[in-house]
Order: structure tokens, then C-alpha cells, then sequence
């Protein structure tokens, strides 16, 4: 960001609009503001500290000279802090934006991965880019709260999977540490009949740890099964009418699962997210 001397004196709250940016950490947030011709006040609050953010946005734009009701800007990238800040700040009357961190250009020539976060500095010398008309990012659009909470079911949904199928690599590595192959499924119909015939085959210790990973693998079992349970009556309510009609349909032979659907409408939805600067990912929004 380019500072310009502000002569003394010199008012400037008229003109002036305020652009904040938000670095969110997992203890501490840094917010970043500036009107664009001051150099940038920087200052560290709390997460989550929202009376901390307005005292903040109140102070930088003291010191900018600019009115209590002045225009303000502000953005930071998506991450685990989700939505709620973005409708905290919009209800406080500032202008925000949630941007893909992917989708932000980087210096080729600089050791830094796309997905490395940007500190604050510097995301506010693009949000200020981004408000004179240059295409620096793609940004993100808000999903209602209903829609939020929707895809916490198929979220969960795939975490579980992956955990049990960790549950029964583990339990057939420990095993194979004595040369003991099951010919049946770990976890499946015919295991506990296989595991009461070989159990006494291995040693005592390590016996009581397959065991409880079995007893892990049995419960993630049980909160899958629930979980579809859940998701196949919201199709038959009609909750899901779009996964519905996905489910009829094969690709290559093989049903379309409701997860894709969902996913497949999210996309549909969520057309025109971005400001034009470039492809949402669906990545940060199913």
C-alpha cells in the first residue's frame, strides 16, 4: 500500500471512507485499518472480542479524522471462524467481505503457498485493490443460516466415514503383527465369530487395544447408520428434493449419492457468488 503525506491540518472526513482487515487467529485477531492515505493502524484484540473490534474501528477512524458514521470496508479470509463475524460486522454497518484465501494472487517469485495466510498489511493493501476496481480475489458469498446448518449432516457424515475406515485399517495392521488375516470384514457381520476364535492367538495387551478400536469402530458404525437414516427422510419428507431426484438417475451404472446432490445444488446456488474475479471454490462452500 502506497502512504501519501496528509498535510497538517488538512480535513479529510468528508472524503473519507475506512478499510479494515481482520488477520483471525485461534487466540488473538489483528485488525489492520487505514483510509487509504494514512498509514495503517494496527491493533490486537482477543478472538472473538466483538466490543474489542468496534472500540477499534472506532479508534482508527479518530485517528484517520474521519466521521463517526464514515463508510468502513473490511474483510479477511475464510477460515474456521465461519460466518458469524461477517453478519456481526454487516450489522454494525460495515461493508465486509469473506474471500477465498486459493483465489488470491501471490508473488511467483516469493516462497509463499496460496494457501498461506496473508497478514494484515497486506490484506488490506488488497482490500483497498479490490474497492478501486482491480480483480485480486474471488469473493465469497454468504449462505443463509438454514443453509449453514444443512451441511453439517453430510459434513459429519464424511468425517465419520474416514474415521471408520481408519478404525479398521488400524485393527487389521495390529493383527497382522501376529500373521492374522481376517476372511471376514473388520467390523462387519462375521467379526465378532472371527475375533472370539483368534482372539486367545494374541497377546494380552495388544489384545485389550483391539478391542477398544473395535469398540470405536462399532460406535462410529452406529452414528453413520443413524446419520443416513436421517438423510434418506429428509429425502422422503421432501427436505432435499433435488437430492431426491439425483438419487434416481446412474452414472456409469452406479446411483448418484445424496452427498453429490448436495453438493450439485450448493454449486447451482451458489452461482455468481464471487465478484467476478474469479471462480468460487466448492471446496469452501459444501
Amino acid at each position: 500500500m502506497t502512504t501519501q503525506t496528509v498535510l497538517p491540518g488538512k480535513d479529510t472526513a468528508k472524503a473519507g471512507e475506512l478499510y479494515i482487515s481482520f488477520e483471525l487467529g485461534d487466540k488473538n485477531w489483528k485488525v489492520t485499518a487505514s483510509d487509504g492515505c494514512r498509514g495503517p493502524s494496527r491493533y490486537n484484540v482477543d478472538a472473538g472480542d466483538t466490543t474489542a473490534v468496534a472500540d477499534c474501528i472506532r479508534k482508527a477512524a479518530e485517528r484517520c479524522k474521519l466521521e463517526p458514521q464514515c463508510k468502513a470496508h473490511s474483510c479477511y479470509e475464510a477460515g474456521r471462524d465461519g460466518w458469524w463475524l461477517h453478519r456481526w460486522l454487516v450489522q454494525q454497518g460495515v461493508d465486509n467481505i469473506v474471500v477465498d484465501a486459493a483465489s488470491i494472487e501471490v508473488n511467483r517469485r516469493a516462497r509463499r503457498a496460496k494457501t498461506d495466510r496473508l497478514d494484515g498489511d497486506k490484506l488490506l493493501a488488497m482490500l483497498l485493490r479490490h474497492h478501486g476496481g482491480e480483480r485480486v480475489w474471488s469473493v465469497l458469498r454468504e449462505p443463509t443460516p438454514e443453509d449453514e446448518d444443512a451441511r453439517r449432516t453430510h459434513r459429519e457424515l464424511a468425517r465419520l466415514t474416514t474415521e471408520r475406515t481408519a478404525h479398521m485399517n488400524r485393527i487389521g495392521s495390529l493383527l497382522v503383527l501376529h500373521n492374522l488375516r481376517p476372511n471376514a470384514v473388520i467390523g462387519g457381520r462375521d467379526w465378532a465369530s472371527w475375533w472370539a476364535r483368534h482372539r486367545e492367538e494374541v497377546p494380552p495387551v495388544l489384545r485389550a487395544e483391539i478391542e477398544r478400536q473395535s469398540a470405536r469402530l462399532s460406535l462410529v458404525k452406529q452414528q453413520v447408520k443413524a446419520l443416513e437414516a436421517e438423510r434418506r427422510l429428509e429425502v422422503e419428507t421432501g427436505k432435499q428434493p433435488l437430492v431426491a431426484h439425483l438419487t434416481q438417475l446412474r452414472v456409469s451404472g452406479l446411483p448418484i449419492i445424496p452427498i453429490c446432490g448436495r453438493r450439485i445444488f450448493l454449486t447451482h446456488q451458489l452461482q455468481g457468488a464471487n465478484d467476478g474475479s474469479g471462480s468460487t471454490k466448492l471446496g469452501d462452500l459444501a
